[in-house]
């Protein structure tokens, strides 16, 4: 099973006697194969030795590979592989993005040091006077649904509550970054996620500003989207229907003031305590040791691998990357074990879960539509 899944893997990491060991068979999309790997190997100072045996396959492109209908049955045998979303029609296996340890080509630090520029940012701005709009800035030619969001955008001829900036990611790093800062980008009331060619590294910075996500129905997820429900993290947005669907959201969090800060209050702080770098360790720590107990071989390391250790990863690398790597290493173990891992699931309580996430959209659509009759009536 683990073999199966070399077929669209960038690389095999292994791990053994504490030691982790990478075969890479492929260039993966700028460095993401390096932060990725580079992020294994912090996981392993911050819990030394604490981590089994174990030997993976990892695919660094956007799209899940693994369609459930491809594998029905006991003996199915899907290939296990590790990527940084999924869907609900594939089995691919979640696991943070390599932005948490830094993202050098768009010049995003490292997760731990962003947060605390994101919290700092908050602070410039209180919410009730920021710009009472709705904000995007992004890359609208990964996908025909980030360009059908710019037709919202606010003109002379109709007023969708909606500011769509395109970001132009050439001509920004000529001028060293100066207009891309995120700290700086807490200015509007609402913030919208769009996804792009697949779950876009965007989520977990504009979530973190402190203002309500106008998060547009998504196709994919990440590790962190399920611990979130809408209307207490984020508020829903019809994927069908955008621009009167964030016009809308709008309108009724400028009239509720009060519920769409909490809206933004909560989404800030899940990111900031539930999703802080130490958080994301856990999850890794948590997801590596559960993978390893499935095994059912000795994971062996493989003639063309080579050892990983942080001075033979860094002291090559320069300029932000070798930044990125400095501000983003782990200098010494956590003082504390690796959290408990939650029993799974009662049935009931997973049902009782999705039903809650069903009936607040269901709720966010109903006052729309009737929004909408209204406004018709009138005209």
């Amino acid at each position: 099973m683990v073999e199966g899944a070399r077929r669209t893997a960038h690389f095999r990491l292994v791990l053994v006697n504490g030691t982790a060991y990478v075969d890479k068979y492929k260039k993966a999309i700028q460095t993401r194969d390096l932060f990725t790997v580079w992020g294994i190997v912090q996981l392993l100072r911050w819990y030394p030795g604490r981590l089994p045996d174990l030997e993976l396959m990892f695919d660094c492109d956007d799209r899940p590979a693994v369609r459930s209908k491809d594998y029905k049955g006991p003996n199915a045998g899907p290939p296990p592989l590790f990527r940084y979303c999924s869907d609900a029609w594939s089995l691919d296996i979640v696991f943070p993005d390599w932005s948490f340890w830094g993202w050098a080509e768009i010049n995003i630090k490292p997760w731990k040091h962003i947060l605390k520029d994101i919290k700092e940012g908050n602070k410039r701005t209180k919410w009730e006077d920021r710009v009472p709009l709705a904000y995007w800035k992004g890359n609208p030619q990964v996908d025909k649904t980030r360009q059908d969001l710019l037709k919202c955008n606010i003109s002379d001829h109709q007023n969708w509550n909606t500011l769509l900036y395109v970001q132009d990611w050439i001509k920004e790093s000529k001028q060293g970054y100066k207009q891309s800062n995120l700290e700086d980008q807490c200015t509007h009331r609402f913030k919208i996620y769009i996804e792009g060619w697949a779950w876009s590294v965007s989520e977990k910075y504009i979530l973190a500003c402190n203002s309500p996500t106008l998060y547009v129905t998504p196709h994919y997820y990440d590790f962190l989207i399920r611990g979130m429900v809408p209307q207490k993290h984020y508020w829903p947005i019809k994927d069908t229907n955008k621009c009167k669907s964030l016009k809308f959201a709008v309108e009724w969090g400028n009239n509720h003031t009060d519920k769409a800060h909490a809206i933004g209050e909560a989404a800030s702080h899940y990111i900031q305590e539930d999703v802080k770098m130490e958080n994301v360790y856990n999850y890794m720590f948590h997801l590596l040791n559960e993978y390893a107990k499935l095994l059912k071989f000795k994971p062996s390391v493989p003639p063309n691998a080579i050892e990983l250790c942080p001075e033979a990863m860094a002291c090559p690398a320069d300029g932000v990357w070798r930044k990125f790597m400095e501000d983003s290493l782990e200098e010494t173990p956590s003082d504390e074990a690796p959290c408990n891992l939650p029993p799974p699931y009662d049935p009931q309580e997973l049902k009782a879960n999705i039903e809650e996430r069903i009936e607040s959209r269901k709720q966010v659509e109903m006052w729309e539509n009737k929004y909408w009759e209204k406004q018709n009536m009138k005209q």
